[in-house]
C-alpha cells in the first residue's frame, strides 16, 4: 500500500476516534469542530453535523 494513504487513513482514523470520544462525552461543539475538520480534509465524504 501507499505510504501516503496509509498515513491518510491512520489520520482520518484518528479524527473518527476522537468524534466517537466527543459523542461519548456530549460534546457538541467539540463533535461540530472534528466534522468541520472532517469536511475540509476530506470534502468528497458527506459528514452529518450534531444537533
Amino acid at each position: 500500500m501507499n505510504t501516503t494513504l496509509q498515513k491518510a487513513d491512520l489520520q482520518l482514523d484518528d479524527y473518527l476516534d476522537l468524534l466517537n470520544l466527543a459523542t461519548n462525552l456530549g460534546d457538541t461543539r467539540w463533535q461540530k469542530e472534528i466534522i468541520r475538520k472532517l469536511s475540509y480534509t476530506y470534502p468528497a465524504a458527506t459528514c452529518k453535523q450534531p444537533q
